[in-house]
């Protein structure tokens, strides 16, 4: 995995502590912005996501402490504890 990757996961992480959700319309958007359109694709839905790589590493930085919300298009936490 590459330093850029896990740049952006560690961005997502901070965003999801801070805020308490992130959506990802808005971190497509910081991604796209501040790293390029490489960490960006178009999903089989033909939603905009995030790289899987990003992903992963987000996933492994929030330890399944949060969760995706399909309708809603956001990361949130799971419990009210926040890390």
């Amino acid at each position: 995995m590459n330093d850029t990757v896990n740049e952006i996961a560690g961005w997502m992480f901070n965003e999801l502590r801070n805020a308490g959700m992130l959506y990802q319309e808005a971190a497509v958007e910081y991604i796209k912005s501040h790293y390029g359109e490489q960490y960006i694709y178009v999903n089989e839905a033909g939603h905009t996501s995030i790289d899987k790589e990003v992903k992963k590493a987000f996933k492994k930085l929030h330890g399944g402490k949060a969760a995706w919300d399909r309708d809603g298009f956001f990361w949130a936490w799971t419990s009210a504890i926040k890390m």
